[in-house]
Formats: structure tokens, sequence, C-alpha cells
């Protein structure tokens, strides 16, 4: 009887085992264009996937599906409602672009109808991204995130014109939300700007904004992205007494994945504010301004972090006019840009 006794005991404690280590499993999933066949330069495609509406999962990697001979650059954002939607067809593909001139052949419509939230950037044949220990971008259920589109500029078409098709993408790894492996929500906040540079000129496209929210943020990763006259793309933190922090740097024309950020430790608070520098000489006869083809600019700085609460930020987005109507010398919030900051922000060598 006891020799019976002990081996249920021990049945029931494997089951246990088994169902624990099957909740924490980790599911991949792949968010893949469905064999498109763009046939107009700089075109913009964008196809949705539905989360889970019972219950929420944790995004912990990606894992690109891409060349970038292929895919100029590709985003996932998170959506309350997609741009486009058909009960008939679980995968639609759209033109999510913002060249309003061009005829792709494909409806149109913007990423997100709703609930619009950047949750990763690829380009540049960036190698896959795992999350830091305990970190997951939650999706589904009552996270907000009912779906997660995925986005891919095609800037060269000429190998879809013959015939070819492309399954482009990002697969994700998934934890379940009731795992103890994920205690701190994930977020990315981006600063971009408008503007233009001159022919000929070397230029600073720069971004700045104050961080209103009541929580603290932890950036672990930062990613940079410009076009080709990019050179160098800073972002700082600048706390309330005037102090800078460099968050990261890099040349935009390196692998544009997510980088550790130079101080582990770092926090961002209410008060602080978040201060990004593109770097840009434009080696043409004419005038560059910042648009959606390859042909144009974009000054884009990514900030990855993390939060020690069930919760992101309302506000993910920041925004300047650029040059020539924004510096950060002009901007009233940032009291006094140092000799040293103004200098190093536009350089690789220290």
């Amino acid at each position: 009887m006891k020799q019976l006794i002990k081996i249920l005991f021990f049945l029931v404690l494997l089951i246990f085992i088994v169902h624990m280590n099957a909740d924490d499993d980790i599911q991949k999933s792949p968010l893949l264009m469905p064999d498109v066949q763009p046939k107009v330069k700089e075109t913009y495609l964008c196809t949705a996937f539905k989360m889970p509406r019972n219950a929420s999962q944790y995004i912990v990697e990606f894992e690109p599906n891409a060349s970038m001979h292929t895919a100029h650059h590709m985003m996932i954002f998170g959506c309350d409602l997609p741009g486009q939607i058909q009960a008939d067809n679980s995968r639609l593909v759209w033109d999510c672009g913002q060249m309003g001139g061009q005829r792709s052949g494909y409806l149109r419509g913007p990423a997100c109808s709703s609930g619009f939230q950047v949750i990763y950037a690829w380009a540049k044949d960036a190698p896959p991204l795992e999350l830091p220990n305990e970190v997951g971008f939650k999706v589904g259920n009552s996270s907000g995130i009912n779906y997660l589109v995925l986005q891919v500029h095609y800037a060269d078409v000429d190998k879809f014109l013959n015939g070819g098709t492309d399954n482009s993408g990002i697969i994700i790894s998934l934890l379940p939300g009731t795992t103890n492996k994920v205690t701190k929500p994930a977020g990315v906040y981006v600063l971009s700007t408008y503007g233009r540079i001159r022919a000929g000129e070397e230029e600073h496209f720069e971004a700045a904004c104050t961080f209103n929210e009541p929580v603290v943020i932890h950036p672990f990763a930062f990613r940079t992205h410009t076009h080709s006259l990019g050179k160098v793309v800073s972002g700082y933190k600048i706390d309330k007494s005037g102090n800078w922090t460099l968050i990261g740097k890099r040349n935009p024309q390196d692998p544009q994945m997510f980088y550790p950020v130079e101080d582990k430790n770092l926090t961002i608070g209410y008060g602080d504010i978040m201060a990004t520098r593109c770097t840009m000489y434009n080696f043409r006869d004419t005038d560059t301004y910042i648009g959606y083809s390859s042909d144009d600019e974009m000054c884009t700085y990514y900030i990855m972090y993390y939060i020690n609460a069930d919760r992101t930020l309302s506000k993910n987005i920041c925004f300047t006019s650029g040059p020539p109507d924004y510096y950060w010398s002009t901007d009233s919030n940032i009291n006094y840009v140092p000799w040293s900051i103004d200098i190093s922000a536009s350089s690789l060598e220290d």
C-alpha cells in the first residue's frame, strides 16, 4: 500500500511539473507576408495578425525572416484595430504607405485605425533580438493590443516584375500571460523629426520631448534609423538639473538593430527630457526632405524600455519640425547645450 501511495505521489508530481513547463513553453508565431507581389517601387504593405481575446501573451524574442536586398525595412505595430480588416479574409494585405500619388494595386489604409504603437523595427540585415530576463511585450486580452500589424517597405521591386513573390516578416516568440517569467512589461518610445537638408551641406535633425508620465522607465536598448545621408545618430537623457547622459549612439549605416544602452542603470522619470540628433551630410546636388521613399530621408530614434508595473506609457511618440525650424538651441525647455555634448553628439569617436 505504501509503495502504491509513493507511485501515485510521484505520478501527481510529474504531471504537475509537466503542466508547469507546458504553461511556460515558448510558442513560435510567424508574422509573414503571404507571398505578396508588389509591382510599384517604394510600396509599403501591411498585414494584420489577431491576438487572443481571452488571454494575454508576452513577446520575448523577434527573429527576422528577411533580407535587406528585398525588404528596405520592416515594422511591427500594436493596434486596437488595424487599418484594414475583412471578416472573410484572414490574411488581407493593404497598402499602408503615405505616398498618395502611387497606384500599388492594393487597398489603401493606415497601419492602425486606432490604438497605434510601435513594437519592433528592423533594417539592414539586423540579427534577432531576445529581450532581457523578465521583460516582454504584453499583447492580447486587456493589453490594448488586439492586433499585431506587420509592415514591410519594398523600395526596389525589380525581382517581382517577372513573377517573384515574397514572405518577408518576423517570427515572434511568445510566453503565456500566466507565466511567472515575465514581470516587466516592455514598450518602445520613438523620437523623430521632419525637416530638410540643403544640397552639399551637413545638417542636424534634432528632437526633444519632456517626459510627463507618473512612472519611471528603464531603457535597455536603442535603435537608430536614417536613409543614406545619415552619419551619426545620438540619444540623451537630460535630467531636471540639466545634466546630459548618453543613452546610445550609432552609425545608422550599420545593421539597424536594437543595441544595448550605454548605462544599464539608466532611468527616465517625470520631468526628464529625451533628446536625439541625426547628423546628416547631403552629398546630392538637390535638397532632400524627410519622407517615406528611400530617396527621401528619415531621422528616427527608438528607445526600448521596461516598467516595474503592469502598464506602459500613454504617449510613445515625440516629433519636432526639424531643420530649419527646430534645433535644441531653439527649444525653451533645454536651457543649455554643453559644448562637449554638441561635439560628441555628431561624432562616433567617443
